[in-house]
């Protein structure tokens, strides 16, 4: 079998209940069959264009050779970095079939506008500028993040005096306006299938362009990925899609966060591809399922909060004694093809247990309009609360700061936590130069008793951002902003990268806030430096 898992405890007990209800419903095999009734009449008209993911392994399978035959022209010509510029369900996938393979891709899923130099000059360990290409992954084609990488990528090859229509490579949806755009620019084009969702796109063209340009074997991951279809479709109780959507959806009262442990899994990042998937699917009208990306030892698997599901990614399920080590978790193993035709279907699946519909996200686009309003007027930034420590403090209410300190401010946030509630660490800084400020969701879970969880700005805004602001009203959140001298204009945009993030993220809390969600927004005017006062306030 290409797929294992393995349930045990109270997660046994709800699987046992759930399952012969969704065999009955005939719910595996109407999927697969492309009903879009399955999630009510409310529904049935977006389901209907959005499940062609199903059949994306047979309409990947043309791509595979034209991708291979590009690839094998570039490395001839010497263009042997490959640089992706996409977001959410656009990067993500490509970023976990990438490292697990070995192959190398470099991911420029922010704006900010540090992240976005050193993606541009390269380095001596991955290449140069005139070494490099530039996929350029949007469904819409109007995402502004890729528009704006585009820019200014083309801008600094025409510094070279190289054109750009050599070096972008464009996955889009027919008739977007980006497809319209790179035709004549004279840039190569690979569209999707329209019927398939960004989250739902790791085997479309989405996932296989940049991951077949940076080397990876993309055939063998469409072969992973059919040897699981079969046992996917069926309604029967060994179905694994139809185990895990019970485990995860289902229960009384239900376990509404989930917990993913990678556990000597040779996949490398699984959990963060599941976390959008999962969190955008599922996260609206008050409802949902809240993912939580862990360590092996972080504070929620030594102490497991009552209404967290842990679901361990391993690779053996069945050995006994890993469920001997972790009764009453979820254990899944399985080749990375199959885990994303698994999980995709136990998403779909467990939104019909919720009674939304899992391919909408309503609230995503309120963000990005908080965002363009910003960018039009570019107000001036309100006076923070206080500073500390080189650390600007600015809050959603003012008795978030009465203490003046940034430890009292935390605590005062913490505060503001229900017996059900969350934190949501959204750091918009530039992930290369300060990767260890993510350890901080170390420090908060422990220090809170409960799930947290850590996402990148602006990147996190096409993913969790849906579940923050539709999801249950239980989450608090800190902003944490990496500020700098460093910036870079956009060609044709009257806003800096510099500018556009800090709208992002004003835009962002301008929406939470909005939603009766308490924000406190930490300005790190030096991030190498002033991270340190962050992790000792946190503890």
């Amino acid at each position: 079998m290409s797929f294992e898992i393995h349930v045990s405890g109270h997660v046994k007990q709800v699987v046992d209940q759930t399952v012969p209800r969704l065999v009955d419903d005939l719910v595996a095999s109407g999927i697969t069959a492309g009903d879009p009734d399955l999630w009510g009449p409310e529904a049935a008209s977006e389901a209907a264009v959005r499940l062609g993911w199903v059949d994306a392994v047979s309409v990947s399978r043309p791509l595979v050779d034209e991708i291979l035959a590009l690839r094998a022209d570039l490395v001839a010509r010497g263009l042997t970095r490959v640089v992706l510029a996409g977001m959410g369900g656009s990067s993500l996938a490509p970023e976990v079939i990438t490292r697990t393979a070995g192959a190398p891709l470099v991911i420029l899923d922010s704006t900010d506008p540090a992240q976005v130099l050193a993606a541009i000059d390269g380095d001596a360990e991955s290449g140069s500028l005139a070494q490099t290409i530039l996929v350029v992954a949007s469904k819409s084609g109007s995402t502004i993040e890729t528009d704006s990488a585009q820019r200014a990528f083309a801008a600094a090859w025409s510094d070279l005096g190289i054109d750009p229509s050599e070096r972008i490579v464009v996955v889009t949806d027919p008739g977007s306006p980006l497809e319209q755009s790179a035709r004549e620019a004279g840039y190569r084009v690979f569209t999707a299938d329209p019927n398939v969702g960004g989250r739902y796109s790791a085997l479309t063209a989405f996932g296989l362009v940049p991951s077949g340009l940076a080397g990876v074997d993309i055939a063998e991951l469409l072969d992973e990925a059919e040897a699981t279809l079969l046992e996917v479709a069926i309604d029967d109780p060994r179905n694994p899609a139809l185990t895990l959507a019970a485990a995860i959806a289902g229960g009384d009262p239900r376990r509404d966060k989930l917990g993913l442990i990678s556990d000597g899994t040779h996949i490398v990042g699984l959990p963060d591809w599941i976390e959008q998937l999962v969190a955008e699917s599922t996260g609206k009208h008050g409802t949902g399922i809240l993912p939580v990306v862990l360590l092996p030892l972080s504070p929620e698997v030594d102490r497991t909060p009552a209404d967290m599901q842990l679901v361990r990614l391993v690779d053996d399920a069945v050995h006994f004694r890993l469920i001997e080590q972790h009764p009453d978790e979820v254990l899944v193993s399985g080749s990375l093809g199959a885990q994303f035709v698994v999980w995709e279907y136990a998403t779909a699946i467990a939104g019909r247990m919720l009674g939304i519909n899992p391919f909408d996200q309503p609230d995503v686009e309120s963000a990005k309009a908080a965002a363009r309003a910003l960018l039009e007027s570019r107000p001036a930034l309100s006076d923070p609360a206080f500073t500390a420590n080189g650390v600007e403090v600015r809050v959603s209410d003012p008795e978030l700061a009465a203490s003046g300190t940034l430890a009292g401010v935390l605590d005062a946030l913490w505060a503001r936590l229900g017996p059900d509630g969350y934190v949501a660490v959204q750091a918009y800084a530039d992930r290369t130069s300060v990767p260890q400020l993510s350890g901080i969701r170390e420090l908060i879970a422990a220090d809170t008793g409960r799930p947290t969880t850590f996402g990148w700005g602006p990147r996190f805004l096409h993913s969790t951002g849906q579940f923050h602001k539709g999801g249950p009203a239980s989450g608090v959140f800190l902003q944490i902003i990496g500020a700098g001298e460093v910036d870079l204009e956009i060609p044709g945009r009257p806003f800096t990268f510099r500018q556009l993030i800090t709208a992002q993220a004003a835009g962002d809390a301008d929406v939470l806030v909005a939603h009766g969600r308490p924000v406190v927004t930490l300005t790190l005017t030096d991030p190498q430096v002033e991270v340190l006062s962050l992790f000792e306030a946190a503890q």
